[in-house]
């Protein structure tokens, strides 16, 4: 957006102002068209001062401001322009990109929604205004905005990236819906069921499958989703029996379930993941997720179909790593960043990845030149400071956990991570505090164990007592679990 706006710069002074006061409008341009916006700003401020009813100067004045990264400077003098000419295409636009910077994107809707109205085939326009709404939680529209994009610009990746990515967020929110609606709907279970297969974890995925068949055994979908899951696992024979079962399901019943026989049918899908007024029954929150995922389907497919692109490669990562394979989401990160090499979020999502793939000092030293720009980062700190703690770089290790705590006092494993540092430091009194606090994460007993050390150092013996045999207790529940992995009989046949 920046690279472009200077060409929206208003004319120089008419003929009739000062000789002196064109002079310096037509030098500030000049500065302008050179890139060198900070020179240019006083000498737009002390015009303003001389003109204030010029509105183009005030407009100048705001792109430099803008262009020069002093976003909340500019915004007033944006939203001044625009108080005397509404439709100023440059200035919603600019005003839109000010807020976004500032991360107000519920904000920025506002302008760029006018600037759209405006200039309905306004690429730029479009995508900031799907962007701000993605950003602010309203998908359903950010997915119009994202595929209107798509109609302006069939060869741009960003919109069927975006396309794609807002409709997976409608989808999740709808399963998240579901979740809390219904915890025990078989319909929940089919959609995690797919989630499961998705990261190929068949086993679980089956066992899903099966319990919601037994409950929906006519609905459509759950015998082919289980011919996929053995096909995955090498059993060819047994998906043609669960395919065979799937064609000699009964139609569905349109009148019980009209919202199913729509989904099968291949009615618009955008229809379907429309929100519905009221509280939304299970199995509507089920078709609606399934229609969303399907929608996010065929637009990465199109992403797919394009030449390499930034935004097919972070489509890549970030299905890796939603597929626990955190060294090929690295490959991915990497391969974004020799097309944009200067792209910040491109560099912290790579460093997140080296820190899931267990390259903890190559984390650290990605992420480090990022925290410098964006200091409060929770995520990122978590990450180099748990590196650090791995790395048995203790001292170094706290600053970044601490820093973690501050900007999200929820983030529990910043928690653990710091009370481990400090008990191996010998700060038991500040360990405590934060072992306790994180103890609802522990699943191996390792922070029960720790936290027990730290009360027998502290003189806390009855506490200590406690804690081991909560240790103790972990550790045999968790060699119970293995033995019952054992004897479990797995993915079985079709009954």
């Amino acid at each position: 957006m920046r690279g472009s706006v200077v060409f929206f710069l208003a004319l120089t002074l008419a003929a009739g102002q000062s000789d002196e006061l064109a002079r310096e409008s037509q030098r500030a341009r000049q500065m302008m068209m050179a890139g060198q916006f900070e020179s240019a700003i006083p000498i737009y401020l002390s015009l303003v001062k001389a003109l204030p009813g010029e509105t183009g100067l005030r407009l100048n004045l705001a792109l430099a401001e803008h262009m020069a990264g002093h976003e909340a400077e500019s915004i007033p003098n944006f939203e001044a322009v625009l108080k005397v000419q509404p439709d100023a295409l440059p200035a919603l636009i600019s005003l839109g990109a000010a807020r976004l910077a500032l991360h107000q994107p519920a904000e920025a809707i506002a302008p760029l929604e006018k600037a759209v109205t405006v200039e309905p085939d306004n690429r730029d326009a479009q995508a900031m205004l799907a962007g701000a709404c993605m950003d602010s939680g309203r998908f359903e529209e950010a997915s119009l905005h994202f595929r209107k994009l798509t109609s302006l610009a069939p060869r741009e990746p960003r919109g069927w990236y975006g396309l794609g990515a807002s409709n997976q967020a409608m989808s999740a929110r709808a399963l998240d819906r579901l979740q809390k609606r219904d915890p025990q709907s078989p319909y929940l279970a089919v959609l995690l069921a797919d989630a499961r297969a998705a990261q190929r974890q068949y086993r679980g995925a089956f066992a899903l499958y099966k319990d919601a068949l037994q409950q929906l055994p006519n609905l459509h979908g759950i015998h082919t989703a289980l011919a996929e899951v053995y096909r995955k696992t090498g059993h060819a024979d047994w998906a043609a029996v669960e395919e065979a079962k799937e064609r000699a399901l009964p139609p569905a019943d349109c009148k019980a379930h009209p919202v199913e026989c729509d989904f099968l049918a291949g009615k618009d899908a955008q229809a379907l993941t429309a929100p519905r007024p009221g509280n939304p029954s299970p199995e509507a929150l089920f078709w609606q997720a399934k229609a969303a995922g399907e929608l996010a389907f065929q637009a990465f497919f199109q992403l797919g179909q394009l030449p390499p692109s930034v935004e097919l490669h972070q489509f890549r990562a970030e299905t890796a790593r939603d597929r626990r394979q955190p060294l090929e989401s690295v490959k991915e990160w990497r391969a974004a960043l020799e097309l944009a090499p200067a792209n910040p979020r491109l560099k912290r999502e790579l460093a997140v990845s080296l820190f899931l793939a267990k390259d903890y000092q190559a984390a650290v030293d990605e992420a480090s030149g990022f925290l410098k720009m964006a200091p409060r980062d929770a995520e990122l700190n978590f990450a180099v400071g748990d590196s650090l703690l791995r790395l048995e770089q203790l001292e170094r290790a706290v600053p970044y956990l601490r820093a973690a705590l501050a900007a999200n006092p929820k983030l529990l494993p910043a928690d653990a991570s710091l009370g481990l540092a400090l008990s191996r430091m010998g700060k038991t009194a500040e360990a405590i505090p934060h072992l306790e606090k994180a103890l609802a994460l522990d699943d191996d007993g390792s922070l029960h164990y720790q936290l027990a050390r730290a009360y027998q150092s502290a003189g806390r013996q009855d506490q200590a007592r406690t804690e081991m045999a909560a240790y103790q207790a972990i550790l045999q529940k968790s060699e119970d679990r293995k033995q019952d992995a054992v004897e479990e009989s797995g993915i079985g046949p079709p009954q």
